[in-house]
């Protein structure tokens, strides 16, 4: 995809302001939309949750489908840089998803430049989150692209759309960068099994202290609920991404584990071309910034 427009930086309130009102007109709007009011309408018809989609483009817009769309409410965009996670608030017996995205003026470019160097990108290139509240008190099955992620209830799931580029098979204007579907039930199944416990060292621990890990040995192709385990022993926060090529679709393509000291630092397991990182193989101890999540990069 190539594009002879120019467009100038946006300042981090601009950018606000226009993802505010992209995601107000997605929410109001089209066959394809969830009003602001769906979500007391649903539970009060009683309506049992379905499915929903949502769908992130390569301009940065959000699309909402599925018979389950009602359920949906928007919980607020805001602009972040370096990585950082917005501490969204999520309500009791609610759902979060938040999706991490590039503004719609920005795509093509900073998309691309993040996808050749991540760690090189200077704290400016401001980057937009985007959260929605689901109202459900089932358990859901999150699929991300096709592939099976993990069963949610009253939980946050977050999915980082700025380093898939145009060159991604499939990711164009007209088919997103990202697909997220929440449904249920599966199999006729009445309940789920619960999340992994964190343990009583996550419970106790100050989110916002940067601390010491060990990055643990995991290599491509490894089943997603096999990684997430690993990661909540260690308690890391989790996000997840979808690249093509790498791996089986549907595994584990890499981890990226947020390290202290350059704003965009990340350790890499397995490392890209089995290039070894002295100090970030599996195994050894780094400091992890806290501010960030752990990133799982699924095989699209």
């Amino acid at each position: 995809m190539r594009t002879h427009r120019h467009h100038h930086p946006l300042r981090p309130a601009n950018l606000v302001g226009g993802a505010v009102a992209l995601v107000a007109a997605l929410l109001s709007t089209g066959c394809d939309s969830a009003p602001t009011a769906a979500a007391g309408e649903a539970k009060g018809a009683g309506a049992a949750f379905s499915a929903v989609r949502f769908a992130v483009d390569a301009r940065g817009g959000i699309q909402i489908s599925g018979a389950s769309r009602t359920a949906v409410a928007p919980a607020g965009t805001h602009a972040l840089s370096a990585g950082r996670a917005h501490p969204f608030a999520r309500p009791a017996g609610k759902l979060l998803v938040v999706l991490r995205h590039w503004p719609q003026a920005r795509t093509e470019r900073a998309s691309r430049a993040r996808a050749r160097a991540p760690e090189l990108l200077p704290p400016e290139e401001v980057q937009a989150e985007t959260g929605f509240l689901v109202d459900t008190a089932q358990w859901v099955r999150a699929d991300l692209d096709g592939h099976p992620l993990q069963w949610l209830r009253r939980d946050t799931i977050r999915i980082d759309t700025t380093n898939a580029t145009a060159e991604d098979p499939g990711s164009s204007i007209e088919s997103p960068l990202a697909r997220l579907t929440l449904s249920a039930p599966h199999g006729g199944r009445s309940g789920q099994p619960t999340p992994p416990p964190s343990g009583p060292a996550c419970a106790g621990l100050d989110q916002r202290s940067n601390r010491s890990v060990v990055l643990p040995a995991v290599e491509a192709g490894a089943p997603v609920t096999d990684v997430l385990a690993s990661l909540r022993t260690q308690c890391l926060k989790v996000q997840y991404a979808s690249q093509s090529g790498g791996a089986r679709p549907g595994t584990v393509r890499q981890i990226l584990v947020p390290l202290t000291g350059q704003p965009l630092a990340v350790a890499v397991v397995p490392p890209p071309d089995g290039i070894d990182v002295p100090g970030r193989t599996p195994g050894s101890t780094v400091r992890v910034d806290r501010r960030r999540p752990a990133t799982i990069v699924v095989t699209r």
